[in-house]
């Protein structure tokens, strides 16, 4: 019988396959078709490899993976399914925590590291065509570089319509979109990390205690997602009185009513 495979944008699945020790390759092997750094990323140290019950329960926590490479750069990584209208400023705080983690004090500025941060997200957020972008501080007139100190990725799945197989960052997200695409399998005999990962996944998909924490933080997540809903319908309802509050003695409650969606009762209370 087939393992029905977890889906590997569940944040918890994410970072046991991109962030486990045992398997360096495949997260080596993601940073360098992401950033393509000039000279070859070929060992990183992560630093927060431990996942408790706490964490995987509470919906407010990140399973982010945080590496140094041997270079001293520090990366970041998010994979963020929904779409909760903060991204880049909750990308620029993360990155900025990430960066003054290294910070010894005594004005040791300049030996700040090279800090990246990589968001992979489920969702469209830029009104950018392409499904990968880099953002760098640059001039303004002539896009001259400040410094490559701060970078930031954006990846958003939904923007990618089919794997180009000469871009090995296309073929990880359409692992993380479909691990049983077609495409990905063929793939898996040329691309050794991708085959490597696609057996991890299969093994967490099979362990019944793997399978528990995956169903916990699911519940997690809806659940949190159901209170984001619950607070976004509190504030449109706030809107649509304030709206109706602003229209009394210039239109009738009737009409107020069809435009808002307020019952007549609701309009007359006001």
């Amino acid at each position: 019988m087939c393992t029905q495979l977890f889906d590997p944008k569940v944040d918890y699945v994410f970072k046991n396959i991109f962030g486990s020790e045992k398997h360096p390759r495949i997260l080596i092997s993601f940073l360098n078709a992401c950033i393509k750094p000039k000279e070859p990323i070929v060992e990183v140290k992560l630093k927060n490899t431990e996942i408790t019950k706490e964490y995987i329960e509470d919906s407010f926590s990140r399973l982010d993976i945080l590496a140094k490479t041997s270079t001293g750069e520090l990366i970041n990584i998010e994979m963020q399914r929904a779409d909760e209208r903060n991204m880049v400023k909750r990308s620029l705080y993360y990155w900025s925590k990430a960066y003054i983690s290294e910070y010894t004090g005594k004005g040791a500025y300049a030996n700040l590291p090279r800090t990246i941060c990589i968001n992979v997200l489920d969702f469209i957020l830029l009104e950018e065509e392409k499904f990968h972008n880099k953002y760098l501080i640059q001039n303004a007139s002539n896009n001259n570089l400040l410094t490559d100190t701060l970078e930031l990725h954006f990846i958003e799945i939904p923007k990618m319509k089919d794997i180009d197989e000469s871009d090995l960052l296309s073929i990880w997200v359409g692992f993380l979109e479909d691990p049983n695409n077609e495409k990905v399998i063929s793939l898996e005999r040329k691309v050794e990390e991708l085959q490597e990962a696609k057996e991890e996944l299969a093994r967490i998909s099979r362990d019944p205690k793997e399978a528990e924490n995956y169903r916990m933080r699911e519940n997690a997540r809806n659940d949190r997602l159901n209170a984001l809903l619950s607070a976004e319908e509190k504030g449109e309802r706030k809107a649509k009185l304030e709206i109706a509050k602003s229209l009394k003695g210039i239109l009738s409650d009737e009409i107020i009513s069809e435009k808002t969606g307020l019952s007549l009762e609701e309009i007359k209370n006001l």
